[in-house]
């Protein structure tokens, strides 16, 4: 058989982990594969963006990984990168609720209660909803035929008040989304399994969580001190030098005689093996148009998102209260949807005697402030800072970040979707991989293990297809 050609659409984190392994995988089954990874932007790294400005070290898109979730943390080991990692400062951290930052009650994971004291004490709640919340204890099991929101699955458990409040914010900001059209099964499939075991997500949180300690509690979340966009570089740097082109946009895919060809603006026709696939969506849907591929049954366009660095003057930003940041429900009237102090979550990042916080604004169904002009978006910012922290000082710079479309909204029926599309390829498009933030987890580490995934299944596919010729 000769070379085989594999292309890779998109230079995010997923594409780039699928080249490292794809490379690993072939040496160890003996292939050499000639490998292209096309990238429409001028830069590598998708939604991975860190800034290195007068000391600071800021991040415009993704700023940690969690850690046990292992594929990131094996990534930057086997790059070399493990002397690189910095775990994250713990801290209090806060719920917004009338204009008041209010601490998250201790022993709340992911919203869910499992310790009587601070649940039954804290301000969040009215005694009719941690009432209600205590239902979850004697409730049965509910039985469902298919995928349902997330929630429509907590409200059912533990009541609209603990939701709105307390799990909306801390759940939705990881998909910048709207928790009552969010999928169950493809955002939070733990928390039904969760009930399917032990019936109370309660009992089975308390049941499931390590012993407690009266060591301090280690930080959760890692990465790289000089930023995540470090990652993008060593890994930018194992692949051949001529295997990656930038500012190249496919503009359609065709099936030729059991291989593929790919069409770019430049009016380049390439020709592919295989091929994976780690563009969103859309782009997806645009490239194989002319190809039997299952869309979406229920299409919600991604959420535009931008994040707000702030940089100032320690003795400006001074923080009454002590922790690494809040969350916004809702139903607050405020732009920020989230807030972190990066001085004190990520000490690294920032010089001796100055303070750097993160604001997010923008979510599914509230985007319109993600359009306006930097100046209009930062001003709204720092109405709420000053509102919310009591901060009235000019900061020594910002940024805003926009990501517009740039979230996937998982809606029920998602991972069925997902299975369909994957199915029919075998059948119909073999050599056609999935891959991404839009299929299967838009966390750093999902897109890792999706890419790694695709990269194996790839060269298994190049080996059989090897053997048949």
């Amino acid at each position: 058989m000769s070379t085989p050609r594999i292309a890779i659409l998109g230079g995010g984190i997923t594409g780039l982990s699928a080249a490292f392994y794809l490379l690993r995988e072939a040496g160890k089954q003996g292939i050499q594969p000639r490998i292209t990874l096309l990238e429409a932007d001028t830069r590598l790294g998708g939604k991975i963006q860190t800034e290195r400005f007068d000391g600071f070290v800021m991040e415009t898109g993704p700023d940690s990984f969690l850690e046990r979730k292992a594929s990131a943390k094996q990534l930057a080991v086997d790059l070399g990168l493990e002397d690189r990692l910095v775990r994250n400062r713990t801290g209090q951290a806060y719920i917004l609720r009338r204009g008041e930052l209010l601490p998250i009650p201790e022993g709340a994971v992911m919203g869910i209660p499992t310790r009587l004291s601070p649940f039954v004490t804290t301000p969040l709640f009215s005694p009719a909803a941690k009432l209600r919340a205590a239902g979850d204890l004697i409730l049965p099991r509910r039985h469902r035929d298919g995928d349902i929101s997330v929630g429509r699955f907590f409200r059912q458990r533990l009541g609209n008040e603990v939701v709105d409040q307390l799990i909306e914010p801390l759940l939705s900001g990881i998909y910048a989304g709207d928790i009552d059209q969010l999928s169950l099964m493809a955002t939070f499939p733990q928390f039904a399994a969760l009930e399917e075991k032990h019936r109370s997500l309660i009992l089975g949180m308390k049941r499931t969580r390590p012993t407690r300690s009266d060591q301090k509690p280690q930080g959760m979340f890692l990465t790289l001190k000089d930023g995540l966009e470090s990652l993008v570089d060593a890994l930018a740097a194992t692949l051949p030098q001529d295997s990656v082109r930038l500012s190249m946009r496919v503009e359609r895919i065709e099936k030729n005689d059991g291989r593929y060809r790919l069409f770019t603006q430049t009016g380049e026709t390439l020709e592919a093996d295989a091929v994976l696939m780690t563009l969103p969506q859309s782009e997806t849907d645009r490239l194989f148009s002319g190809l039997d591929v299952p869309k979406a049954g229920r299409t919600v366009p991604a959420a535009s998102v931008a994040t707000v660095i702030l940089a100032y003057d320690a003795d400006a930003a001074r923080l009454e209260k002590d922790g690494t940041g809040f969350v916004v429900p809702r139903r607050e009237p405020t732009t920020i949807t989230a807030c972190t102090w990066t001085h004190k979550k990520w000490p690294h990042t920032t010089p001796e005697g100055k303070a750097l916080i993160r604001c997010y604004v923008g979510r599914s169904g509230d985007e319109a402030i993600v359009h306006e002009s930097d100046e209009a978006i930062v001003s709204a910012v720092r109405r709420d800072l000053h509102s919310i922290l009591g901060i009235s000082e000019t900061p020594l710079f910002t940024r805003v970040t926009r990501w517009k479309q740039a979230m996937p909204q998982y809606t029920p029926g998602h991972a069925e979707w997902v299975a369909r599309l994957r199915e029919k390829s075998r059948c119909h498009l073999p050599g056609i991989f999935w891959a991404g933030a839009s299929f299967s987890g838009i966390g750093i580490p999902d897109c890792i293990d999706q890419g790694k995934q695709a990269a194996i299944e790839a060269i298994q596919y190049i080996h059989d297809s090897a053997r048949k010729g």
